[in-house]
């Protein structure tokens, strides 16, 4: 019998029910918990995400070193386009530097709280770094 029945990934922001709304609405997810310091949610495949309270959180740097990525969420999508417009509407930002006159498989995006993540159509092929 298994000792962990699920797992979640939790992202400390300082608001909490502002970040959850960024994500459901992302991910066309659905609220399934709420307390005063903590919401979760759940996308349609299941995916679970919660988003806790920590009023001194400090945003990821990412791509800059100082303070720099300190985890990040891959998302696989089927329109980067799209996907692009969406997060910018719900006021993430992107992170990406790329020249984007060519298509490219992944793209960096902030979230409002500062959180980065990735949106991708395929694996990614990159060569390894470091």
């Amino acid at each position: 019998m298994a000792l962990v029945k699920a797992g979640v990934v939790v992202l400390d922001c300082a608001e909490p029910e502002k970040l959850a709304v960024f994500y459901k609405e992302l991910l066309a997810a659905e609220e399934t918990e709420a307390t005063a310091n903590r919401v979760e949610i759940r996308g349609a495949d299941g995916f679970r995400l919660a988003f806790r309270r920590d009023v001194n959180a400090t945003p990821p740097s990412w791509p800059r070193p100082e303070n720099s990525l300190q985890a990040h969420i891959d998302f696989v999508v089927e329109d980067l386009d799209a996907v692009e417009r969406k997060v910018v509407e719900l006021g993430g930002r992107p992170l990406d530097t790329k020249d984007v006159a060519g298509p490219f498989e992944e793209r960096g995006y902030a979230d409002p709280a500062g959180h980065s993540f990735t949106v991708r159509t395929v694996t990614p092929t990159a060569p390894k770094q470091g």
